[in-house]
């Protein structure tokens, strides 16, 4: 399983949500590069980058401190948050990112979701993330009428090979992941599953890897010192 520690980005800096509350932000630097370095000489070798000020504006107010971090550390980034056209779907992958993540967009436009899949593949994943068992939008700020499995089923259907799936009850929260939603996503879906959401020790990390998930997010367990990306990477194997 691959660990992929987290840098969410606002005004240029790496910052941290509460349940994806932009009035509990805490700021965690002025240079994010010089975290997603930290990550590369733990051993990660990918990286998470949500833009929290393109998930609610749409854009890529973001942009330069993305290029920055993927120059400084050759890590595969993946990026999402307010990727809402093919325009920003092609800034970012010119960027030099290797996966670029639809949110919003992917509840609300079809059309552009099956042209950005059909265009990218593999470069483009989905992010689904859920409140109270439905999906949300809009930098989580308002809710869909999807569910969980009714949409992964579309996102399966129309060809996505990657989902980065948040349980946003338990995102900042450190009080560990919703292991029963990813254990029922992966019996009943092929597609690469990433856990996102509380993954805040490593007996987390074990469990999420025995299920032979692509991936897990280490955020606030990173910025708080609960664990060490060094430690997941291994705990991951």
């Amino acid at each position: 399983m691959k660990i992929l520690p987290a840098i969410d980005l606002y005004g240029g800096k790496a910052v941290r949500l509460y349940k994806g509350n932009y009035e509990e932000m805490t700021v965690y630097s002025d240079r994010p590069a010089e975290i997603a370095a930290d990550f590369a000489a733990q051993g990660a070798q990918q990286i998470h980058l949500v833009d929290l000020e393109g998930a609610k504006t749409g854009g890529t107010p973001n942009l330069e401190t993305v290029k920055t971090i993927i120059r400084a550390t050759g890590l595969l980034a993946e990026i999402g948050g307010g990727v809402r056209d093919m325009n920003v779907v092609e800034e970012y992958l010119s960027a030099g990112a290797g996966r670029v993540i639809l949110g919003t967009a992917a509840v609300e436009n079809e059309a552009f979701l099956r042209t950005a899949v059909k265009e990218y593949g593999e470069k483009i994943a989905v992010g689904v993330d859920l409140r109270d068992g439905f999906v949300a939008v809009r930098g989580w700020t308002e809710q869909s009428s999807y569910s969980a499995f009714d949409f992964c089923e579309k996102l399966q259907a129309i060809g996505v090979k990657t989902l980065v799936v948040t349980d946003i009850s338990k995102d900042g929260a450190m009080q560990g992941t919703n292991l029963r939603l990813y254990r029922d996503l992966s019996a009943r879906f092929s597609m690469n599953l990433i856990a996102s959401g509380g993954v805040s020790s490593l007996e987390d990390v074990k469990k999420l890897a025995a299920m032979d998930l692509y991936g897990a997010i280490i955020g606030k367990a990173y910025y708080t010192k609960a664990l060490t990306i060094r430690e997941a990477v291994e705990a991951a194997r």
